[in-house]
């Protein structure tokens, strides 16, 4: 059979709309950001995207997102249970993924997170497309040497073999999992976050904006313990906001209260990044773990200096400026470089005019979208060559059949 006689999948696809379907549990943070950038910039492009996620739970902000992402996903929001820890209920969510899946015809399945690529890679193949697979941490951020670590990093290893392609959002991301999990076994990239143009627009802080601004999911590993340790420690008349929403809220306002009165902390609930930026005048980002941050990114956009941890592909993001970043867990060091912040303003708005240029340089949505589109058409081009292959392998020989 000649080439020009063979009608491929690849050539089936060659210029055809994708049909898209991203699938990822929590509905929240840089995550959920990610997709939705994703989404928009993909459905702009002409492909059909839909989005499969777990439930919202209890935030208003995530679900105003949530809907105003649908004006793009011409394959729906599918909204199903997933809990955060594997669980029996899985099967039974698994597949309800592969119903969307067949019922989308989708082209490509991608998996985000630990739970969104599980769901992804763990369905029959029956239920088509290609698989691919970006961590954004998740799993990444266990020690193998615990029992949840050991459970997760296994399960991440058997699954390899299941993976189409890897998407890493940082050469972090990549460099954790080659050493906790092993190399990728199959076409890998690295195609990091990105912001907008539109993000450039510089927030001007509020009239009665606080000395500092955290904004976040309020959990343990964004380091927000160590944060009101921190400010606390740091001393006299520190003003710190901390936006967003979490399971672990009371935990923090429990912390919260007992500081001294000269302290003063404010917990602000969830709101837009930018609406939030104003609230302060200089940026903490003090996690344990992270992948590469879309706050870091929004905040330099908007040319807020800002604090920030060693952790993850933040290195990445600041560049020549690494040298500013603290390690994580450490009060006194974090709060030496909050009175630092406080009496050198000039320096810090000199560090954010550079880091704002820097992001402007390497971080745009624009290009993080361009690479995601060009690594899908080039996995879908690599399978329809090896489905030639094995058709060729088939026919040789066979009489009748022209190779």
């Amino acid at each position: 059979m000649s080439d020009t006689d063979r009608p491929t999948h690849t050539d089936r696809l060659a210029h055809k709309p994708l049909h898209i379907l991203h699938v990822f549990r929590a509905p929240l943070g840089g995550l959920f950001r990610h997709v939705c950038d994703l989404a928009e910039g993909q459905n702009k492009a002409g492909h059909k995207v839909g989005i499969i996620c777990g439930e919202v739970q209890g935030d208003s902000l995530a679900a105003k997102r949530l809907a105003a992402i649908g004006a793009h996903c011409q394959l729906g929001v599918h909204t199903i249970e997933m809990n955060r820890l594997p669980g029996i209920g899985d099967a039974a969510s698994i597949a309800k993924v592969m119903s969307c899946a067949m019922r989308a015809r989708a082209d490509v399945i991608h998996g985000h997170g630990a739970k969104g690529g599980a769901y992804a890679r763990l369905l029959p193949r029956v239920a088509g497309g290609v698989r691919l697979y970006t961590p954004h941490g998740g799993s990444l951020h266990f020690d193998r040497r615990s029992m949840a670590g050991f459970t997760f990093l296994t399960a991440e290893r058997l699954m390899r073999r299941l993976t189409d392609a890897f998407i890493f959002e940082s050469d972090f991301g990549l460099r954790t999992f080659t050493k906790k999990i092993g190399e990728p076994s199959t076409l890998s990239a690295v195609i990091h976050n990105g912001v907008t143009e539109a993000e450039f627009v510089p927030v001007e802080p509020a009239s009665n904006a606080a000395d500092f601004v955290f904004i976040g999911e309020l959990r343990e590993l964004k380091g927000i313990g160590t944060l009101i340790d921190a400010v606390t420690l740091a001393g006299h008349k520190m003003h710190l906001r901390i936006v967003g929403s979490g399971a672990e809220r009371e935990i923090f306002e429990a912390q919260a209260a007992t500081v001294p009165p000269s302290v003063k902390i404010e917990f602000m609930g969830s709101m837009a990044a930018r609406d939030a930026f104003a609230l302060g005048r200089v940026v903490v980002v003090p996690s344990y773990h992270e992948s590469l941050p879309y706050i870091v990114l929004e905040a330099a956009a908007a040319g807020m200096p800002v604090i920030a941890t060693r952790v993850g592909g933040m290195a990445e993001i600041f560049g020549p400026d690494s040298c500013t970043l603290l390690n994580p867990r450490d009060i006194g060091g974090l709060a030496d470089r909050m009175r630092h912040a406080l009496h050198h303003p000039d320096e810090m708005k000199a560090l954010a005019d550079r880091l704002r240029s820097r992001v402007r340089s390497e971080f745009s949505s624009a290009q993080m979208v361009d690479g995601v589109n060009a690594l899908y058409r080039r996995l879908i081009e690599k399978r329809g060559q090896r489905a030639v292959a094995q058709l060729d392998d088939a026919t040789s020989g066979v009489e009748g059949v022209p190779s």
